[in-house]
């Protein structure tokens, strides 16, 4: 315990705020806290003269955002081009939503934010942030992020090394399964597991989506089959990209798939997603419009993120809405996440539409989406993907959790 709070107590610290007044009490209460290395600076260029200074750069700048001549937006972006490497905590007397937007800023530049205070910062409310900042680790050889060729993705699908896992959809009243969404990873021979965001897109842009989803919508019917014939019968979610749905076949193939199975097109539910405008809907819209009177559901997925919209909505007669986990993990303790929640929750409902909250990740997201009486739920807390041979062995372990 001792040695955690002398690094503590090591901790170089700048203070950059343009009210004296503020510099010399933030002083005062990390001097209180133990911290005994503090630099107080009124203005970002002496504050960034700190930083190019002889001395270490600071492990941690406590950052007013509103000030004169350079604000704190345009001091992180000074750190960003010194390659910075410690944390910062923000400081304002800007409103919650203003503090959490420049938050998510600091976290896409890839530089640590341990929080944000709002003025008059109190000393409890330091001390809690003060207690999340580490060392930096010393900087190591980086992971190189594979980027696959489309030539490899097009071999991929043309020698089986796509595989579906599972997720399982349970009712959030009850707890029973009664469905699952299908997840595809790829079986490297090399690389081994490999995560759809490494492959999807370059598929979507290459021309190859059309093949890859029904690669794995065949592999999904013939696992819905298999259930349907041990007794479980489930409803499989498949992600489908508006580009498939350029296709002007795809409703015939979905509905020649499910006939050939011995399944009916309710067994399956098409989870729409848009990753990207469409220049020209008309097409997307013939294949849904024949989809749905081929009585296959639709369901509209990340709603409220990206291009999944209101306009799709009034658009497209879709049967579920699925509620972005952005919106569902800690909305019960989140006062500018939860209204989105209730706001998503409450147009499904006078649309007619089941309710899926996504990204249900521990106990307290469960309690939530039970006590707002939501639908249907999935998430880590229930159960992660996985292959189908896994089922059973989480049914019988989500059977004795609830």
């Amino acid at each position: 315990m001792d040695g955690i709070m002398n690094e503590k107590s090591a901790v170089r610290i700048m203070v950059l705020d343009d009210e004296p007044l503020m510099l010399k009490l933030l002083a005062r209460m990390l001097a209180n806290q133990g911290v005994s290395q503090v630099t107080t600076c009124d203005c970002g260029r002496s504050a960034l003269a700190h930083v190019d200074g002889p001395d270490a750069q600071p492990d941690l700048i406590l950052l007013d955002l509103n000030m004169p001549e350079m604000d704190g937006v345009e001091f992180v972006r000074h750190l960003v081009e010194r390659g910075y490497g410690g944390s910062l905590i923000l400081i304002s007397g800007e409103d919650e939503r203003m503090l959490r937007t420049a938050e998510r800023l600091v976290r896409a530049h890839r530089i640590q934010v341990l929080g944000h205070l709002s003025k008059p910062v109190r000393p409890e409310g330091l001390s809690a942030l003060l207690e999340k900042w580490t060392p930096a680790l010393p900087p190591g050889p980086r992971k190189v992020r594979r980027v696959y060729a489309p030539e490899e993705i097009r071999a991929a699908i043309d020698r089986g090394e796509l595989v579906n896992y599972y997720q399982p959809k349970v009712v959030v009243a009850t707890g029973e399964l009664v469905g699952v969404e299908t997840l595809v990873r790829w079986r490297h021979p090399e690389d081994g597991m490999v995560f759809p965001d490494q492959f999807i897109g370059i598929a979507e842009d290459h021309g190859l989506i059309d093949a890859l989803t029904r690669t794995v919508l065949t592999g999904a019917i013939a696992q819905c089959r298999a259930w349907k014939e041990t007794g479980l019968r489930l409803r499989v979610a498949v992600n489908v990209s508006m580009d498939n749905l350029f296709s002007l076949d795809f409703a015939d193939f979905l509905a020649a798939q499910t006939v050939a199975a011995g399944i009916l097109p309710q067994d399956l539910m098409l989870e729409v997603t848009e990753s990207r405008l469409m220049q020209d809907a008309r097409a997307p819209l013939e294949t849904l419009t024949r989809l749905r009177l081929k009585r296959f559901p639709l369901s509209i997925d990340d709603f409220g993120t990206g291009h999944s919209s209101l306009a799709q909505l009034r658009d497209i007669p879709f049967d579920e809405l699925k509620v972005d986990r952005g919106f569902v993990h800690r909305a019960w303790a989140d006062e500018l996440v939860r209204p989105m929640y209730d706001a998503s929750l409450g147009l499904a409902r006078q649309l007619g539409m089941e309710v899926v909250a996504e990204g249900v990740e521990d106990g307290n997201d469960w309690a939530f989406v039970r006590r707002t009486g939501c639908d249907l739920a999935q998430g880590y807390f229930i159960g992660v993907p996985m292959p189908a041979a896994d089922l059973p062995a989480w049914m019988a372990d989500w059977d004795r959790r609830v």
